[in-house]
């Protein structure tokens, strides 16, 4: 069975992965010339660690652990004046997302087939598969389409329907970059916050560079989310005034290759599959970078879709209803974190009383959770 994935982030290699192993034959296609390298450092808990232990990925992904420690609060005249626990920000395991999709993209590329440098341009389906013709590609046909192309999915606006329908704005718009490690952070980091902006940065890899984000709340903005320009407009705009950090950290956004700008949003839909079109991680249930689970989640949908689908011996529509079964609820669960990570997300400068509440609501892993995993066996 032919299977097209839509998106090169983790959810779509992850799935490729787990296709293969079962016998099936993905293809994956990917809008950027190449991985995606940046982005902020991604959570694994629970039943996630265990997935890549069935991948043979968690040495690994262990080795590329960020080790980081508590991180400094900051105010606007440069002085700490609280810690904020790692356990509080950090999952089990924290991990650049650039090195994960690396690792996931080097894991498939020798029996995967990847196109990079296209994307979906149109949908036909009919009994015998879904007809396909790309932007630049020739047109092909699959027995299936997976939609891995995150929140802005373009496959999901084929097969369900435009944008606005399913996408719920959560109140904060993020930029993610990479810049040097000019404040010298070992293994920490340091936030300052005010009521309705945020700006982080972190060390990463080694200490050697370092991610900084900025956060700001805002009602939902019209703008086009692949213009780049734009988007680093928008952020000089809202910080202009700010202290701290904030000039120099607007400095480096203004060259950063890997400016990366997005609304903190949700994905809610009734469905995630119509016919033989389906939808995995961001594209049909995104939680949201306030949950810290979106990685998570792409992972494990991964891996019970294809186990679904190999379950089902290729009968899509009987696979689709039982991934559904098994992740609906877990992903309710999640974006309820995302929402409630985002109605706390600007605190300001908080009280002690405040950061005894958010240590003592810290995330717990429970390995009970790891249980529910099914075992799906390759295809012989």
């Amino acid at each position: 069975m032919n299977i097209l994935v839509s998106g090169a982030g983790v959810a779509g290699p992850a799935l490729a992965y787990w296709l293969r192993r079962h016998g099936f034959t993905p293809t994956v296609v990917e809008r950027a010339e190449q991985v995606r390298e940046g982005g902020y450092a991604v959570d694994f808990r629970g039943e996630a660690l265990d997935v890549l232990d069935r991948m043979g990925l968690l040495e690994e992904i262990r080795a590329l652990d960020t080790e980081m420690g508590d991180a400094a609060l900051m105010d606007a005249d440069g002085q700490q004046y609280a810690t904020l626990p790692a356990v509080i920000f950090a999952g089990d395991l924290e991990v650049l997302k650039g090195d994960v999709t690396r690792l996931l993209y080097e894991a498939t590329r020798d029996d995967v087939e990847y196109v990079f440098g296209d994307s979906i341009a149109t949908l036909e389906q009919d009994d015998t598969g879904v007809h396909v013709t790309f932007e630049s590609g020739e047109p092909r046909t699959f027995e299936l389409v997976v939609g891995a192309d995150g929140l802005h999915s373009r496959t999901r606006a084929l097969a369900f329907g435009p944008e606005e329908q399913f996408v719920r704005h959560l109140g904060i718009y993020t930029a993610i970059f990479s810049l040097d490690n000019y404040l010298g952070l070992r293994n920490t980091g340091h936030l300052y916050s005010v009521p309705g902006r945020a700006a982080n940065i972190f060390s990463a890899r080694n200490n050697t560079e370092a991610r900084a984000a900025l956060h700001f709340a805002s009602e939902p903005l019209e703008y086009d989310w692949r213009d780049v320009e734009e988007h680093r407009r928008i952020v000089a705009e809202r910080f202009a005034d700010e202290g701290w950090q904030v000039p120099r950290l607007l400095r480096e956004a203004a060259k950063a290759s890997d400016f990366y700008f997005d609304a903190n949003a949700q994905v809610k839909m009734d469905r995630w599959s119509t016919g033989r079109v389906v939808l995995l991680g961001d594209a049909g249930y995104c939680a949201a970078p306030t949950s810290g689970r979106g990685t998570s989640q792409a992972l494990i949908g991964a891996y019970v879709l294809a186990g679904e689908l190999a379950a089902a011996g290729g009968e899509h529509t009987a696979a689709f209803e039982a991934y559904e079964r098994e992740m609906r609820g877990y992903v309710t669960e999640h974006q309820q974190a995302g929402r409630e990570g985002a109605e706390r997300f600007f605190m300001g400068t908080p009280t002690q009383e405040m950061l005894d509440m958010i240590a003592a609501n810290a995330p717990e892993v429970s390995r009970a959770q790891v249980a529910r995993l099914k075992t799906y066996r390759p295809a012989a």
